[in-house]
């Protein structure tokens, strides 16, 4: 079918006249439940901004989709107001307020604070010592002495606690102007959460520091090894001479760090961790009214205080580019980066606008006139809003062959473009259109809601201009776009950072200093624990999946559809599902990949990209090893004009010899890029342990195949694909009869099915003896994974997998990450868990990691390896672990489309139930002795891969040879080319 592009904008008309339809967003006060709040009218997350008497903060956003509850602590506080000779201050803090407070965290307070005194004094003398000799007797003490503090620690009680009521993903992030601590929690929890963080918050207490110091210097260290990393110091250090953006690190200094002050620490807490200073947001189920007065109850307490405010000078306008040189391992690109004002102005939500005209994945002058023509290999801006001042990031990649220098000259030739106006009239009513939707599939989430709020709180952002921010960007004209684009980038206003690929001789590594391992006391338990853990929490009946209930059947033809409604909003996603992949055919993700650089006879690739932007949907081939999917989302009411388009490329596209050599290219130099990947060059490892030699990871084509790839087999195969045969999925507000039925006229299909090409079969290995496959990569770090291939598939097996992750490897709390961070400083991350195949013809496997420095690898492995050899026993761990997956499985809820990829992995598991209704049922009967004789007969005594990827100046083959056979696969046995 033909489709042109003036028939596409006659169908998404209706959608477009929707747009112009405003909404007044305005701040009322209303009370309920005995509070006063406020709200924005027309606001869709009906969002309540509570301030307390003593100046907290609380953010509620009731929806009822999922039992549970998003919960954000913030604090207006971060690196900006670290103290100029105490950089990385808040960062230690935000690690620290983990270890409790006197009431838990401790087996005996009153034994353990009078050392706790000693070494704040002992830190004092060290700082303030110049002699190196002094300072190591220093040390000395302070390694010393906090391994008898730590005999009455109990590290990690506080991840226990929220473990044992069903928390997920407990964390907390430090930045410039926020310290934010996060849970995902069961409502059902909530008294316990707010007692225990009513108490967190009260006086934390810097226990079990010096190994704590040890993980942030691994995790400077992480940093160090981090070409992203040092492209943006760089960039913010150009960018704001007199602001803290760009005079201080989140991570701080070496010489802060090896200097810590814990007095300096803890008056950072009394002057910034203050309620009026403060925000508690929460986004999930629950009733307001109640839930204000339990947030009342537990923080009422908090005094609030005067905050030291940030003063700075304001930065002098950039007159002549500034530039950065940066160096490392990792392939060569260039940043260019220009000042804004901050996030609360006008001019910062104007600078987001700008951004998606730049870039928006379809329809912006990057996308259509860098990406899409094959200019550069990746090309994109974005907006970077920040309290005091914004940032319009540029990042391009350059082509094999180009300097860059060239793509400086392309990114700026853009910019340009945008100061004349050369842009498509209707280009932002297209951005608002797709804002639109995105909003609309934000406001789905509870995590979503609370992480826009919190960001809006911390860098100081109305809430209503939040809201009426579509509205206000829909009457934004084009001449007053080229206006702004000629008031903030000019010819010499930005910074510019050049990554060049090569040896950074600037790194100094954070060296290790000597620790002694610190008692954990993992099996004790703190009566205020105990006291937590007797609240009553309200019970939730888990949910289970139905297949033949929740899953609605139809037929498009002769092609099964599977549906799930959308009752909530107007958003559809569409999949075309076919059992085969790159196994089956190499060239399938060549394929799918030059489909998005093709036009058919009416419309050119530019056109059809520019015409699903205005539709507010998008497409997306890809093709994994075993299986390819065909996705279009978009909105129902631009569902026929969506698939249209789609299926009108997919039919009629036309080869483009130009557009083939740009991918051949991009293809070469995308390659090459991977090769200078430490993250690859492990993935490669991983699957050579697991396959052999000849792998998943490296059946791909060979250079020479790729200079061979035709134009017209590539067409070919992208117009073939609807003769296999395949499933459609489909979330949207129709039935499955009714998408049926509209698919039926819109997705032609043949008679009968072409017979799937047959695949290459790839057969896991199991391991008779030790072996370690060294990947050389100029770092400081060194990362190891062990590996080990398993038994068969058994869904039985699946409860005691469940509880064995959660117990041993799979997060804080876990043995593993006790043990090597916790107790010997060994590593900043750390992990192991036994991984179920996703089909039932392979094995399962086990998979650990330590990432570590290069000179603690001799004791990281070892370490690892004991825990693999003995499981230690833990009797609150292992009850917290059963608590933990019985409260997360009883408050989930697979909903939307998520049921129906849900189902398909059942499928390939050979299962037609839920299978975690068994792990649920099961998982409290399984006793410790069945969990560690899982372990024994899984693990211990067991050869193993080592895949290590570390420096071979920092690594000697010596050291490598102690753990096994020692083979050093060259990079192209590691990825086939």
């Amino acid at each position: 079918m033909k489709l042109k592009l003036s028939l596409i904008l006659l169908l998404m008309g209706g959608y477009a006249s929707q747009s112009s339809a405003q909404t007044t967003n305005a701040w009322k006060t209303a009370t309920s439940g005995g509070y006063t709040y406020k709200y924005v009218t027309g606001d869709p997350t009906h969002s309540r901004f509570y301030t307390l008497k003593n100046g907290l903060t609380v953010i509620l956003s009731p929806t009822a989709k999922q039992p549970r509850i998003q919960a954000y602590i913030a604090v207006k506080a971060g690196s900006k107001t670290d103290p100029a000779d105490h950089t990385g201050l808040a960062h230690y803090l935000e690690h620290m307020m983990f270890k409790g407070t006197d009431k838990f965290g401790s087996l005996n307070w009153a034994k353990e604070k009078p050392l706790l005194d000693q070494i704040d004094e002992l830190y004092e003398q060290y700082n303030s010592t110049k002699d190196e000799a002094k300072r190591k007797e220093i040390y000395k003490q302070i390694d010393k002495t906090s391994g008898e503090a730590a005999k009455f620690a109990i590290a990690n009680e506080y991840d226990k606690m929220m473990t044992g009521m069903g928390g997920q993903n407990s964390n907390a992030f430090t930045s410039f102007e926020q310290t934010v601590y996060t849970e995902d929690i069961p409502s059902s929890s909530i008294d316990k959460f707010l007692t225990m963080q009513g108490e967190r918050f009260r006086m934390p207490v810097l226990r079990i520091f010096h190994t704590e110091l040890e993980a942030v210097y691994e995790e400077k260290n992480r940093g160090l090894d981090s070409d992203p990393s040092k492209v943006q110091e760089a960039m913010f250090e150009a960018l704001f001479p007199n602001n803290n953006y760009g005079k201080q690190t989140t991570i701080g200094t070496i010489e802060h760090l090896k200097n810590p002050s814990l007095k300096a620490i803890r008056k950072y807490y009394y002057s910034y961790y203050v309620p009026n200073n403060m925000g508690v947001i929460l986004s999930g189920d629950f009733n307001p009214d109640v839930m204000i007065k339990k947030v009342a109850q537990h923080f009422n307490y908090m005094k609030p205080a005067t905050v030291p405010p940030y003063k700075y000078a304001p930065e002098v306008p950039i007159t002549t580019p500034v530039q950065r040189d940066v160096y490392g391992p990792n392939p060569e690109n260039l940043t260019i980066a220009y000042r804004f004002p901050g996030a609360s102005t006008r001019d910062a939500r104007l600078l987001s606008l700008v951004g998606s005209l730049l870039t928006n994945g379809k329809a912006g002058l990057f996308d259509l006139d860098l990406t899409k023509k094959q200019k550069l290999l990746s090309a994109f801006a974005s907006a970077n809003t920040l309290k005091d001042y914004s940032v319009l990031v540029l990042r391009g990649t350059p082509v094999k062959g180009q300097s860059l220098d060239d793509v400086k000259a392309l990114m700026l030739g853009e910019i340009d473009k945008l100061r004349k106006g050369e842009f498509s009239d209707d280009l932002i009513q297209s951005i608002v259109n797709n804002y639109k939707k995105s909003k609309i599939e934000q406001d789905e989430s509870y995590n979503q809601r609370a992480s826009n709020l919190m960001d809006d709180f911390t860098s100081g952002v109305d809430w209503r201009t939040d809201v009426a921010s579509i509205s206000e960007l829909s009457k934004v004209t084009k001449p007053q776009i080229i206006a702004f684009a000629n008031k903030y980038l000019k010819d010499n206003n930005f910074v510019i950072v050049y990554k060049h690929q090569g040896a950074d001789k600037n790194i100094i590594k954070v060296e290790k200093p000597p620790i002694t391992p610190v008692e954990v006391n993992a099996g004790e338990q703190s009566a205020y624990v105990k006291m937590i853990n007797a609240i009553p929490a309200t019970p939730v009946q888990p949910v289970w999946l139905d297949y033949n209930k929740d899953i609605q059947r139809a037929k498009a033809g002769p092609v099964d559809v599977l549906a799930v409604q959308n009752k909530d909003n107007s958003i559809f996603r569409l999949y075309y599902r076919y059992d085969m992949g790159s196994w089956n055919n190499k060239m399938l993700p060549i394929a799918a990949q030059y489909l998005q650089f093709l036009g058919t006879d009416k419309l050119s690739a530019e056109d059809i990209s520019k015409a699903f932007y205005k539709l507010a949907s998008a497409f997306n081939v890809s093709a994994a090893t075993e299986n390819a999917t065909i996705s279009i989302n978009g909105l129902q009411e631009n569902f026929g004009a969506s698939v249209t388009l789609f299926e009108n490329l997919l039919a009629n596209c036309k080869a483009d010899e130009k557009a083939l050599t740009g991918l051949k290219a991009r293809l070469k130099r995308s390659r090459e890029n991977f090769k200078l990947n430490k993250g690859a060059i492990m993935q490669g490892l991983v699957s050579y342990a697991q396959y052999g030699p000849q792998n998943p990871f490296n059946y791909v084509l060979t250079d020479e195949e790729i200079d061979n790839i035709r134009a017209d087999d590539l067409v070919a195969i992208l117009h073939s694909l609807v003769n296999y045969k395949h499933t459609i999925l489909y979330y949207g507000p129709q039935t499955a009869v009714q998408a049926g039925a509209a698919l039926t006229k819109l997705h032609k299909t043949p008679a009968t099915f072409t017979p799937y090409p047959a695949a290459k079969i790839f057969t896991r290995v199991k391991a008779d003896k030790n072996t370690v496959l060294f990947g050389n990569y100029d770092m400081v770090q060194a990362e190891i994974q062990w590996i080990r291939n398993e038994d068969a598939y058994d869904p039985d097996k699946a409860p005691t997998i469940e509880l064995f992750n959660n117990y041993f490897g799979g997060g804080i709390s876990s043995i593993v990450f006790q043990n090597i961070r916790e107790s010997k400083a060994l590593a900043y991350s750390t992990y192991a868990y036994y991984i179920e195949s996703q089909k039932k013809e392979d094995s399962n496997s086990f998979v650990a990691y330590v990432g570590t420095q290069a000179d603690k690898m001799n004791e990281a492995i070892p370490a690892m390896n004991e825990l693999l050899n003995k499981m230690p026993e833990s009797t609150e761990a292992f009850k917290s672990a059963r608590e933990n997956i019985h409260k997360s499985i009883e408050t989930e809820r697979i909903t939307q489309d998520g049921i129906l990829f849900n189902y398909l992995a059942a499928q390939r598991k050979g299962l037609n139930y839920d299978i975690r209704k068994n792990v649920f049922e099961t998982v409290g009967k399984i006793t410790y002795t069945d969990l560690n004789t899982f372990h024994d007969y899984e693990l211990k005594a067991k050869p193993y891969t080592y895949c290590i990827v570390a420096s071979d100046k920092r690594v000697t083959e010596d050291d490598l040879k102690k753990y096994g056979e020692l083979l050093k696969p060259d990079m192209k046995q590691i990825f086939g080319y």
